[in-house]
């Protein structure tokens, strides 16, 4: 167990959490937490919930590390269940996801799947629904990033199709097979990012669904709204997390997040009460937002 850290309002916010340099370090697809150092913090040790998601039913894609497990562990100490969709190669970091919901009194149930295909998207929502009975927020946070290029030429054509796939594209196939599922009050959560504003050209086809998610998000809230299913976005500064670590060279990793008007990069836990604060009536008047966790970088 890590100790437990001073209350936030006790911190310099640029202290909380560690800084670069950062160990040398990388990885391949897919990253891994256990391999990663210093270890990410999704909130373990300081996360406290108040009831505000009481019994209501999660989907978080990508949920087994990450912002994802993150999100997690901080609606299941808000009192849901969650369902989390992870890529089968990473079954050590979802049975800690899992470990970590069950841990809050709360159920969670692991769905392996390979969004890429419209079929799986189908599967994953079906197997929720199975479970759980119905959708009350469903979070839309796996993402592709490949490798950081040189040049644009690098970014290969199967690349880019698998980057839509993921990262956009199953965004429309999830909610289509969610909808039925879901109710008035339901909210849907989808993570853009400070690329979608500000797009690095090493990751640019990354960047450019992270632009597309902005007007999914947009546009999805104004249809939506009529039928009392709120649609808002994330949008996160540089984190600490795997895919970092499998999409750039040690020495870049090492580096992560020093750019940032904090000098370092976030820690997942501290995504988390965004998501928290969008998924719960405390939001109820917030839609087609976008929410910036940057450390202070300006969206736009």
């Amino acid at each position: 167990m890590r100790p437990m850290k001073e209350p936030a309002a006790k911190s310099d916010p640029k202290d909380r959490e560690p800084k670069p340099p950062f160990p040398p370090q990388e990885q391949d697809r897919p990253g891994f937490e256990s391999r990663m150092d210093p270890r990410p913090d999704h909130g373990e040790d300081t996360y406290k919930g108040t009831g505000r998601l009481k019994d209501r039913v999660a989907l978080i894609t990508g949920g087994d590390s990450g912002i994802g497990r993150a999100v997690a562990l901080a609606f299941a100490r808000e009192g849901a269940d969650v369902a989390i969709a992870y890529l089968r190669e990473e079954q050590e970091d979802a049975e800690g996801a899992k470990r970590s919901v069950e841990e809050a009194g709360r159920k969670a149930v692991l769905i392996p799947v390979d969004l890429v295909e419209e079929s799986e998207c189908k599967r994953l929502v079906d197997a929720t629904v199975k479970h759980f009975g119905r959708i009350d927020i469903l979070v839309n946070n796996a993402a592709e990033q490949g490798k950081s290029v040189e040049k644009f030429e690098d970014i290969g054509a199967a690349r880019v199709e698998r980057t839509f796939r993921v990262n956009i594209i199953a965004m429309f196939h999830l909610v289509r097979h969610a909808l039925p599922h879901m109710t008035k009050g339901s909210s849907i959560i989808n993570v853009s990012s400070v690329q979608a504003y500000l797009p690095s050209a090493e990751i640019l086809d990354y960047a450019t669904t992270k632009g597309a998610i902005v007007a999914f998000s947009k546009g999805l809230a104004e249809s939506l709204i009529e039928r009392g299913i709120r649609v808002n976005s994330v949008a996160p500064g540089p984190v600490w997390t795997p895919l970092v670590i499998q999409s750039f060279d040690a020495k870049k990793n090492s580096e992560f997040g020093k750019n940032s008007p904090m000098k370092r990069p976030a820690q997942p836990g501290e995504l988390a009460p965004a998501f928290v604060f969008l998924a719960s009536d405390e939001s109820s008047y917030i839609n087609g937002e976008v929410l910036g966790v940057t450390g202070g970088k300006p969206l736009g």
